[in-house]
Order: C-alpha cells, then structure tokens, then sequence
C-alpha cells in the first residue's frame, strides 16, 4: 500500500514540476508577452499527456485497467489541486486573479490533456499488445494448447 501512494505521489509531483517550470518560463521570458505565454502553456499540456501517456503505458503492461487507472486518476486529481491553486502563487499571482472563466478554463484544458494523454498510451499499449489483459490471455491460449488431450476409451 505504502508503494502505490508513493508512486501516486511521485507523479503528482513530477506533472506539477511540469507546471512550475513552465509558470517560472512564462514569468521570467515572455513576462507581458501573451502569445508566447499561451505557446509555453500549450508546450506545458502536451508534455503532461506525453508523460501520462508513457506512465499508462508502462503501468498498463504490470496490471489491470481497474488497478492502475485509480491510481493514475488521484495523481491527476492531486496535480490539479496544487497546479490551479499553489502553482499561481509561485510566481506571486492570485489563482482567481484571472476571474472564474480562467481558472475553469485551466481545469477543463488540465483534464483533456490528462484524459487524451493516458487514452493513447493506453490505446497504443492495446493496439500492441501488451496490455495487462492480452498477456494474461496469450498466457491462457499457451497453456491450453500446450496440454495434451486426454484420451477418452470406450
């Protein structure tokens, strides 16, 4: 138990650093520059799906969907809270500051770069086979054709 919450943690962690160094780019690169700033922040979302796409894809290999997609959702969930309320305070700005249209618009645009991240990592784990699931059924069929037939005298 002790190892999934740490592996919980080290990716919540690990997608809010994400999100620090890109609020710290922003701030101290393209400070006043709003093109740039929505250039850093879209680099910031594809690297969160990149990064939730290779952790579906390596956790997806060692368990089931049903185990690993909890875990992957409180880190997600986790990263949120501190990425849409301590990450604005990092570089000295209020998380409502931008008003109520900003601050859900940072949450719908978290989710759908978390979301679409771990349905390819998982799509792709599937389309090659390696998930949890094909394993455990080419395991099956192995064993199965593997044993001889029982003859049955009459």
């Amino acid at each position: 138990m002790s190892e999934r919450w740490r592996a919980i943690g080290v990716l919540a962690v690990a997608l809010f650093a994400v999100n620090v160094v890109a609020r710290l780019v922003t701030r101290f690169g393209f400070d006043g520059d709003d093109t740039a700033a929505d250039r850093v922040s879209l680099g910031m979302f594809v690297v969160i799906g990149l990064v939730l796409a290779a952790v579906a894809f390596v956790w997806g290999r060692r368990r089931p969907v049903s185990a690993w997609g909890a875990d992957l959702a409180a880190a997600v969930g986790i990263a949120l809270l501190l990425t849409v309320l301590v990450g604005p305070l990092l570089v000295g700005d209020n998380p409502f500051g931008g008003g109520a249209g900003t601050f859900f618009a940072q949450i719908w645009l978290y989710l759908a770069a978390a979301g679409v991240g771990v349905l390819l990592g998982y799509l792709l784990l599937t389309a090659l086979g390696l998930d949890h699931r094909s394993q455990s059924l080419k395991r099956y069929a192995e064993l199965r054709a593997t044993k001889p037939r029982r003859v049955v005298r009459r």
